[in-house]
């Protein structure tokens, strides 16, 4: 499974909208696995989304179990055609990206959600996450809708910052 190149901003491809997936089959699994394959190649990355790789479709995958900061977590969840459903609670918090590699930002995110998706099969599935998992999740929604965590700060001024380099 080849670790796939990752889309920067401002490349325009990020801004484009992810289509549903409708064929699961080897295809899907192959894609899966160079995308788990590229998250854990990525410094401290707890998700990524197809469309971050070029690949314009409704998959994501996070996995908060190996994450610096301990939360609760599903570990690794492969999400098709994802969407919140429910959400509660807001809470501002630091996120970074694969595809912004130079800044960390503050982000308002709800703290618990449900999402529905299905898995690699194409059963329904449903999770229900709090704290940075939740937070990791709609960060990596937000990619299928061509939304960057950059997009969703208040003041570009106040809130975004030079990220510190990983050893």
């Amino acid at each position: 499974m080849p670790i796939l190149p990752i889309l920067t901003y401002p490349d325009p491809r990020l801004k484009r909208i992810a289509e549903p997936v409708t064929d699961f089959g080897p295809d899907l699994a192959a894609l899966l696995g160079d995308l788990a394959e590229t998250m854990a190649a990525g410094p401290g990355g707890v998700g990524i989304a197809a469309p971050q790789v070029d690949r314009c479709v409704r998959i994501c995958l996070v996995d908060c179990s190996k994450s610096r900061r301990p939360c609760v977590n599903h570990g690794l969840l492969e999400l098709i055609n994802p969407e919140i459903v429910e959400w509660s609670g807001m809470e501002v918090g630091r996120e970074g990206c694969m595809s912004l590699p130079d800044f960390t930002a503050n982000v308002v995110r709800a703290t618990e959600v449900v999402c529905q998706y299905q898995d690699r099969e194409g059963n329904e599935q449903v999770a229900h996450a709090e704290g940075f998992e939740a937070r990791a999740l709609q960060h990596e929604l937000d990619h299928l809708e061509g939304t960057l965590f950059i997009d969703r700060v208040v003041s570009k001024k106040r809130d975004v910052f030079p990220r510190k380099r990983y050893r």
